[in-house]
């Protein structure tokens, strides 16, 4: 099975509320106008479909069951556009497992003040409709999020927009199986967690595969479907003479590319969008997988290196939230610092495994030794991350509870690494490197991340809400003592939530 990272598979349903107490014309209107509403989403990345004006009780558990059993519908969006009377809606939204949106919008932009009788009164009450709403989805504790604003709002829309990739996230990580070959790194804490309760609290399901299964799989490569690589390779990259065919290290070249065939069929056959790999435990592979893993993540599959699962998560998920955007998503893993003061600067790589995603240069294709692993030197691609906005995001297990911690950065230009061979990332940590580190280290995070250079924290907010997972944020706006006091709140409120 082929790996989709698209939207385009994805519907969102728009539900509006009203009531039969109005009558048909006033109920035509309400149908009529909740259409062009609808209309007004027509930009967003996963469409609207809209649904009959929901009128009584039986047709609102009805829908919701209906929303709940089709796999291709992400969230949806309600709006009451007059008043619905709120008790309608308890058995509905108890029985909604799908994301859920409140729109606060009405019709008109403009009061026509002159022409306002109480025929308009009626049809557009929004005002305490969505009042009424509001009210019975706090009774009830259903997490959502809540738009405020006209639909011809560009700010609006954005936060619809980001909604939708969170929802799509969520769905991705909701059917995500995910493939270890073989276990974690030794002796390593962040990368341990409980894979049971992960299956419970996200749906993703991990299980382990031994390395060897893998190297069968790259043993069963043809000569074609390498030849075929390796001339992709040459098209796509600036390949190292020592790579190319003649080249002295062509052979290694050739290992990778086998490599990338193996690996790419046992996770189509397995249904795989995620996977790890661990350098403790490469069996009968010739050399760490570096070049296969960043071209796979840059199309969409996750990965955490050294056997860490929980990364290879948050690397799908975001890919998925990310799609049709600029930049992309990668393994990162803060590595060493440039604690010159006032332009403190993050070094972020790993050993091989950074998505080109990060990059619109033509990445360099290089081999070079490896100090450890004890196999062949491995090929790789070797850049550095664009310039830009970006966000680091680690997922921690907290005993009781997974964490999600998120630092918004500043990729930066680099200087030159010369010998430096490894994709790359240099940034600047908001609000400061060390109010970051600090709060950072204060939240137990991880020293692997997702990187993703796509999309925001707004969508990792709404991520956060839809999953009922705990996100700690760490921006422009943060200090040491108010991101500790959050932490203590947090840790309070999630125990309190989860009940006995």
């Amino acid at each position: 099975m082929t790996l989709s990272t698209s939207l385009e598979q994805y519907t969102v349903w728009f539900v509006t509320g009203s009531q039969n107490l109005y009558g048909e014309e006033t109920l035509r209107q309400v149908a009529e106008q909740s259409q062009q509403v609808v209309a007004g989403l027509a930009g967003l990345p996963v469409r609207v479909e809209w649904k009959p004006v929901l009128k009584d009780s039986e047709s609102i558990r009805r829908l919701a069951l209906d929303a709940n059993a089709d796999d291709s519908v992400i969230g949806v969006i309600a709006w009451m556009h007059t008043f619905s009377p709120a008790k309608m809606w308890i058995t509905g939204l108890d029985a909604l497992r799908k994301p859920l949106l409140h729109l606060h919008t009405q019709a008109n932009v403009e009061l026509p003040w002159a022409d306002i009788d109480f025929d308009f009164m009626n049809l557009n009450q929004a005002a305490h409709g969505d009042r009424e709403f509001g009210y019975i989805q706090t009774r009830l504790g259903v997490p959502r999020k809540t738009v405020v604003g006209h639909v011809s709002n560009p700010a609006v829309v954005q936060q619809i927009d980001d909604w939708e990739r969170a929802a799509a996230g969520w769905q991705a990580v909701r059917t995500l199986k995910l493939a270890r070959f073989g276990d974690n790194m030794r002796y390593v804490a962040v990368t341990e967690g409980d894979k049971t309760e992960a299956e419970l609290q996200f749906g993703v399901q991990v299980n382990t595969w031994g390395v060897n299964e893998l190297a069968d799989a790259v043993a069963a490569a043809t000569d074609d479907q390498i030849d075929a690589l390796v001339a992709e390779y040459l098209e796509a990259y600036d390949v190292a003479d020592e790579l190319r065919p003649g080249g002295e290290r062509h052979a290694s070249l050739r290992d990778g590319a086998a490599i990338e065939v193996g690996l790419r069929s046992f996770l189509e056959a397995g249904g795989f969008g995620a996977f790890t790999t661990s350098f403790e435990d490469l069996g009968a592979l010739t050399q760490l997988p570096g070049l296969a893993v960043q071209r796979l993540m840059a199309e969409g599959y996750g990965f955490g290196a050294e056997g860490d699962w929980k990364t290879a998560i948050l690397v799908r998920v975001a890919n998925v939230m990310g799609a049709g955007l600029p930049g992309g998503a990668s393994l990162m893993e803060d590595y060493t610092y440039d604690l010159v003061p006032g332009s403190e600067r993050i070094l972020g790589a790993h050993m091989l495994e950074v998505s080109p995603s990060l990059t619109t240069a033509k990445p360099r294709l290089e081999i070079h030794p490896l100090g450890i692993g004890g196999k062949d030197d491995p090929v790789r691609l070797v850049f550095t991350a664009d310039p830009g906005p970006a966000l680091v995001v680690a997922l921690s297990d907290m005993r009781d509870r997974f964490r999600l911690t998120a630092n918004v950065v500043e990729n930066v230009d680099a200087p030159d690494l010369p010998k430096l061979p490894v994709g790359r990332a240099i940034w600047k940590p908001a609000p400061d490197f060390a109010t970051s580190a600090a709060c950072w280290l204060a939240a137990g995070a991880a020293h692997h991340t997702v990187m993703t250079t796509a999309v925001g924290i707004e969508v990792f907010r709404d991520f956060a809400e839809i999953a009922g997972t705990e996100l700690v944020v760490i921006d422009e706006d943060t200090t040491v003592r108010g991101f500790q006091k959050e932490l203590r709140w947090n840790q309070a409120y999630y125990r309190l939530a989860r009940g006995l």
